[in-house]
């Protein structure tokens, strides 16, 4: 009973959760601080499905507000 389009919209957010389930985040600083590889695939394909900028998940990811 979902609209294809919505079916669509619903597969991509999961796709991108799934992927964001699998990035390796590098611990630096004895476990104070980390870092995501810039070549990350599953960094790339979250931001890709999401229409997320790149360089600015890779930081928020590892920095708090």
């Amino acid at each position: 009973g979902v609209k294809e389009s919505h079916q669509t919209t619903i597969f991509r957010i999961i796709a991108a959760i799934l992927h964001l389930g699998n990035l390796e985040i590098q611990a630096e600083r004895d476990g104070e601080a980390c870092s995501v590889s810039s070549e990350d695939e599953h960094l790339n394909s979250f931001c890709g499905l999401l229409g997320l900028e790149h360089s600015q998940m890779q930081h928020w990811l590892c920095h708090r507000k």
